[in-house]
C-alpha cells in the first residue's frame, strides 16, 4: 500500500512540474516592471481651443504612496482584498471559495484574486477566463511578492489598475472624476473610487451616479466592519454629497472624433507620443446639430418611421463646423453622415440644371413638362401628373423629373458627371438614363461639400476636420496647407444656380427650410417608396445637409426632402446663424445674363407669378 502511495505520489509531482513548466514557458517577460510603456492618447479640440473629446487611455504621473490618503488605501484593500498584509500573494481562504463556487457551476464565475494577482493580470495578462491565465496568475503573483515588498506591490496597483473612463492609477482617476489630486480626496469620494475596481464601467458615477454612489455605500460599510473607519465617520461621509466632474466630450461628438481618428495616423503614422488634434469643429453648431436632429426624430409624429438621421454643416471653405452621424453614438457608432451610401434622389439635380446654363440656357428657358419615354424608360413625377410648359426655375423649384431628364439628354450625361465631379463628387457617377433624377449613390458629407460653391462664390470646397496635429508640449507634426481653392463656377452662371436655389426655398419643395432675414438656397431629395429624404442646402456661406432614412432600406411613411429634412435644416441653420463668427465680406456677384428678370406671365401660374416676379425683381436690383 505504501509502495502505490509512493508511486503514485511521485507521478503527481512530475505531471504537477510538467503543467507548471508548461505554463512557466509562456510567462511574458517581467523586467522593466516599473516603466510599463502605456498607450499614447489623442485630445481633440474645437476650433474655439475647447475639449471635444480625449481618444486613448488618460495617465498622470505616478503618485508615491505616501501621498495617498489612508482611507484611500483602506478602503481598497477592505473592498478588494481584506488579507493583504498577511497573505504571500495567493489567498487560500479565498481561493478555497472561488474553487467551490466555480466546481459548482461548471465554469469559472468568481475569481478569488488578491490585490497581487490584479496587479499581476493587468501588468501582464490578458482579461481571458480560463484555468491556464489562472495558473499563469497565481505564479505571477508569487514572484512579485517574492520580488518587491509589500509596500511597493501596493505603489505599482495604486498607479497601475484601471478605473474607467480612461483613467490608469488612482491619480488620473482622482482627476477625471473629482477634478482634484488623489491626495485631496474625502472619505466618500475615497469610497466611490475603490467601488469602481469590481466594475469600472458598471459602476462610473459618469453613467449612472445612483448606481456608483450604491457601490461607495457597500464600500464604507465594509471598511466599517474592517474597523478602519466608525459608525460615525460612516453617517458623515453618507451625508456629504459627492460632486462628480462632468466629462468635456459631447456625446455626438464621438462621430466627428471616429471619422478624423484614422486620418490622424495616416498624417502622423505609429502614435508614439500623446496628441493635440486641432480641429475645425464648432461646439456651438455641434449642439445645434444634435438638438435640431434629436428634437424632429423624437418627435412621433414629424419622424414617421424615420428611423434614422445624419446632419453634416460645413463652412465656406469645406471646414466641418459640426457632424452628427445617427440619432445616439451609445446606440449605433455607424456614421450616417460619413460612411451610408444612399442614393440622392433629386438633390442631384442642381448640377443638371448647373450644366444646362453653363450649355447657354438661363433661368427663364422655357421647357415643357411632358410624358417622355427614352428607350423602355418612361419617367413619371412625384405626383403622375405633368404641368406643361414652364420655366427652368419653376421646374426645379417643383423638382419636375420629366425636365431634369430632358436637360441631362440635351446638355449630355457625361457632361452632368464631369461637373458633378468639378464640384465635389467623388464618388463613381454611372451616366444611365436615370442619373439626373440621383440615382447615384453618395454619402452626405460628400454631396454637402459638393453644394458648398453656390454658397461660398464658386470655389471647390473639400470637406475637411483638422487642421494642426501636435504632440503634447511639442512640436507640430502635421499643418494643413493653406492652398488656393479652385474657381469651379463662373459667377454669371453661379448667379444664375442661386437664383433658382433660392426659389426652391421662397416658392418651391424647400418652403419649411426658410429662416427670417436670411436668404437662403437649396434643394430637396426623396428616392423612390420614401426611402430615403434629403436637404441640402446653405445662407451666409454655410452649407449643411440632412439625411433621413433607414439602415435597413425599409420604407418611411412619406417623409420627403420638404418635410422632416427641411425643418431639421431650419432648425440647426436658423440656430448656428444667430452665434456663428461673422464671415470677412466677400466680393459682389456680377449681374445675371442678360435677359428680361421679368418671366412671361403665361408660363408662371398665377398663384406664384407675384411672387416670382418679386424675387426676380429683388435680385436683378441687388445684382446691378
Amino acid at each position: 500500500m505504501f509502495y502505490w502511495s509512493f508511486v503514485m505520489s511521485v507521478w503527481a509531482g512530475l505531471i504537477g512540474a510538467f503543467v507548471l513548466a508548461t505554463y512557466a514557458s509562456d510567462l511574458p517577460d517581467t523586467s522593466g516592471i516599473w516603466n510599463v510603456e502605456r498607450q499614447p492618447s489623442m485630445t481633440f479640440v474645437d476650433v474655439k481651443g475647447k475639449t471635444i473629446a480625449v481618444q486613448g487611455a488618460a495617465y498622470a504621473p505616478p503618485v508615491e504612496l505616501d501621498k495617498v490618503p489612508a482611507n484611500l488605501i483602506d478602503a481598497i484593500i477592505a473592498v478588494e482584498d481584506r488579507r493583504f498584509f498577511g497573505h504571500f500573494g495567493v489567498d487560500l481562504i479565498g481561493l478555497a471559495r472561488a474553487v467551490y463556487t466555480n466546481a459548482r457551476a461548471g465554469r469559472i464565475v468568481q475569481g478569488g484574486s488578491t490585490l497581487t494577482q490584479q496587479l499581476a493580470k493587468n501588468l501582464f495578462l490578458s482579461s481571458e477566463r480560463t484555468y491556464r491565465r489562472k495558473i499563469q496568475e497565481v505564479m505571477l503573483a508569487l514572484w512579485l511578492e517574492h520580488k518587491f515588498t509589500k509596500d511597493e506591490i501596493l505603489s505599482l496597483y495604486l498607479n497601475r489598475v484601471y478605473f474607467g473612463r480612461g483613467a490608469w492609477g488612482v491619480e488620473a482617476a482622482s482627476l477625471s472624476y473629482f477634478g482634484k489630486p488623489a491626495a485631496g480626496l474625502d472619505l466618500g469620494e475615497a469610497a466611490m473610487i475603490a467601488g469602481l475596481l469590481k466594475a469600472p464601467n458598471r459602476y462610473s458615477p459618469s453613467s449612472d451616479i445612483g448606481r456608483a454612489e450604491r457601490r461607495a455605500t457597500v464600500v464604507l460599510d465594509v471598511m466599517v466592519k474592517a474597523g478602519k473607519i466608525s459608525t460615525d465617520e460612516r453617517d458623515v461621509a453618507f451625508a456629504k454629497p459627492i460632486r462628480v466632474r462632468p466629462t468635456k466630450a459631447t456625446p455626438s461628438a464621438s462621430y466627428f472624433v471616429d471619422w478624423l481618428a484614422p486620418q490622424v495616423r495616416r498624417r502622423v503614422g505609429e502614435v508614439k507620443t500623446d496628441l493635440m488634434v486641432y480641429t475645425t469643429l464648432d461646439l456651438s453648431a455641434q449642439r445645434a446639430a444634435e438638438r435640431s436632429l434629436s428634437r424632429f426624430l423624437t418627435d412621433e409624429q414629424e419622424a414617421r418611421r424615420a428611423g434614422q438621421g445624419a446632419l453634416v454643416a460645413l463652412d465656406r471653405s469645406g471646414a466641418v463646423v459640426a457632424m452628427a452621424g445617427g440619432k445616439s453614438y451609445a446606440v449605433s457608432q455607424f456614421n450616417r453622415a460619413t460612411q451610408a451610401r444612399r442614393q440622392p434622389g433629386s438633390a442631384f439635380k442642381p448640377f443638371v440644371y448647373l450644366a444646362a446654363i453653363e450649355n447657354g440656357l438661363t433661368p427663364w428657358t422655357l421647357r415643357e413638362d411632358k410624358p417622355i419615354t427614352i428607350g423602355d424608360w418612361s419617367p413619371q413625377n412625384y405626383k403622375k401628373d405633368f404641368k406643361g410648359e414652364m420655366n427652368l426655375t419653376r421646374a426645379l423649384s417643383k423638382s419636375v423629373n420629366t425636365i431634369a431628364v430632358q436637360l441631362a439628354e440635351e446638355t449630355g450625361r457625361t457632361r452632368v458627371a464631369s461637373l458633378a465631379r468639378r464640384l465635389g463628387m467623388n464618388s463613381p457617377i454611372a451616366t444611365t438614363r436615370s442619373m439626373s433624377l440621383g440615382t447615384n449613390e453618395t454619402t452626405l458629407i460628400e454631396l454637402t461639400s459638393s453644394y458648398a460653391p453656390f454658397a461660398n462664390g464658386g470655389f471647390r470646397a473639400q470637406s475637411y476636420g483638422m487642421v494642426r496635429i501636435q504632440a503634447r508640449n511639442g512640436p507640430v507634426l502635421w499643418q494643413r496647407k493653406d492652398i488656393p481653392p479652385a474657381k469651379v463656377i463662373e459667377d454669371h452662371n453661379l448667379a444664375a444656380i442661386d437664383l433658382m436655389l433660392q426659389s426652391v426655398v421662397k416658392y418651391g419643395t424647400g418652403r419649411r427650410a426658410q429662416i427670417t432675414g436670411h436668404e437662403v438656397g437649396g434643394k430637396t431629395g426623396t428616392t423612390n417608396a420614401f426611402r430615403d429624404a434629403w436637404f441640402i442646402g446653405y445662407s451666409e456661406g454655410q452649407t449643411a445637409g440632412v439625411w433621413i432614412g433607414d439602415d435597413k432600406n425599409r420604407s418611411m411613411d412619406k417623409v420627403t426632402g420638404g418635410t422632416l429634412p427641411a425643418s431639421i435644416w431650419q432648425g440647426f441653420m436658423s440656430e448656428w446663424l444667430k452665434v456663428m463668427p461673422k464671415p470677412e465680406p466677400q466680393p459682389e456677384q456680377i449681374t445675371l445674363p442678360e435677359v428680361s428678370p421679368l418671366s412671361p406671365p403665361e408660363i408662371t401660374p398665377e398663384d406664384e407669378s407675384d411672387a416670382l416676379t418679386g424675387l426676380l425683381l429683388s435680385l436683378s436690383e441687388k445684382l446691378e
